[in-house]
């Protein structure tokens, strides 16, 4: 098994014990209630001059962790007031030590959409993601059928949760659909947690031109950023190079301040 088989069957072991926690109909019903107006992630990206969507993350499975005692709620209010655009949270426990605590004390001190940061294989996380308050879910295309993708992206649509459809070939283009946002390009190989930002530079043109598309991973320099832009891209996941810093959300403000000079 690779780093995301393992982690796609860890998600599905998660996922058997909270359901016989909370039964679906029960998490749904709740899901269906919450009367938050979301925030349009799209909007977000089309209108901002940053263009920075800043995550919050303790670890990676590649790389251990960057900060296991970060504190999400200074973190994250510092990136809404420093001009991220949205805010990636991760809330897998195993591989990257968040929850979804993590996404819901997010939305206590975000200004800007909050995405949900996570494996999603089933229709039980969207809700979890609604409840929590995220604006956005990630469907991962390697995680997943093309027939599947589309499932979940229309029950997202349902709950008033927009979608990233995350790529990383050709063949993923597939997994596009009427219910898809927006479409993110990992320069991470998921299944061997390599990265190479030309993932980007050679997908970009088969993209079709009415899905925003954003760039993910690998991000770490003001001209590989302009050059993305150059590229078509307008959003820019990038979490490691803030994280790794004593400081995130001052080490965003200050990649901000340089970038608008």
């Amino acid at each position: 098994m690779n780093i995301l088989d393992k982690i796609i069957a860890t998600k599905r072991l998660e996922l058997e014990k909270n359901s016989e926690i909370r039964a679906f109909e029960e998490i749904f019903e709740e899901a269906k209630s919450v009367t938050r107006p979301t925030l349009s992630f799209v909007e977000a990206i089309q209108k901002s001059d940053n263009h920075i969507i800043a995550e919050f993350k303790r670890r990676s499975p590649s790389k251990g962790f960057f900060n296991a005692d970060a504190d999400v709620e200074t973190i994250v209010g510092g990136y809404s007031a420093a001009g991220a655009v949205a805010i990636s949270v991760l809330t897998d426990c195993d591989y990257f030590g968040g929850s979804l605590d993590d996404l819901s004390a997010a939305r206590k001190v975000s200004a800007v959409p909050l995405l949900r940061k996570d494996f999603i294989v089933d229709p039980y996380q969207i809700c979890e993601a609604r409840i929590a308050g995220a604006d956005v879910i990630l469907l991962i295309a390697a995680a997943m059928t093309a027939d599947k993708c589309a499932e979940l992206a229309e029950f997202a649509r349902s709950l008033d949760i927009e979608v990233l459809l995350e790529i990383h070939n050709e063949q993923e283009l597939t997994h596009l659909n009427p219910f898809v946002n927006v479409v993110g390009v990992n320069n991470r190989d998921l299944t061997t947690f390599v990265t190479d930002v030309s993932t980007s530079y050679r997908l970009s043109p088969m993209i079709p031109a009415e899905f925003p598309k954003i760039s993910e991973s690998g991000i770490s320099s003001l001209s590989t950023l302009k050059e993305l832009y150059d590229a078509g891209f307008r959003g820019f996941l990038m979490g490691e190079n803030f994280m790794k810093e004593p400081k995130p959300d001052e080490a965003l403000k200050q990649f901000i301040m340089r970038k608008n000079k």
